[in-house]
């Protein structure tokens, strides 16, 4: 049988929150994760600067697609999500911060890092231990 070598990862979680935080005040917001639906799809436009389709990820069924909110602002979507529960993990289709959580000016930190955790939280729902995967999108 091969040996097989384990690889170490070298990394440090600073903090694990359920919250967002805003990068000019510093004040963090906690956060909820909804199901996207068709009304919030109007203000979801590749023209207010989303990069990827999701009217398409919302009419698929075979995904789930999600939202991540501000509970006191829960019409500003933060962040989307799109995944797939299979036998043993989910997998993650899309992910992506809104317009202004990106970049050197963003308004908020930490919406990806919510919805990866909403991922593996549904992953321990289906009983596949918090395994996910997704594919990069190294290109838009």
């Amino acid at each position: 049988m091969k040996k097989i070598n384990p690889k170490l990862l070298d990394f440090i979680v600073d903090k694990l929150t359920n919250s967002i935080q805003n990068t000019i005040s510093g004040d963090s917001f906690a956060t909820e994760v909804l199901r996207l639906t068709k009304a919030d799809l109007k203000q979801i436009t590749k023209k207010n600067g989303w990069n990827f389709d999701w009217k398409a990820e919302l009419s698929d069924n075979s995904k789930e697609v999600f939202k991540l909110t501000i509970p006191n602002n829960p019409n500003i979507i933060q962040g989307l999500l799109s995944i797939s529960i299979e036998s043993d993990h989910v997998y993650m289709h899309l992910l992506e911060n809104a317009p202004f959580n990106i970049g050197q000016n963003k308004l908020y930190e930490g919406v990806s890092g919510n919805l990866v955790a909403h991922a593996c939280k549904v992953s321990f729902q289906q009983g596949n231990n918090g395994f996910i995967a997704f594919t990069a999108k190294t290109k838009l």
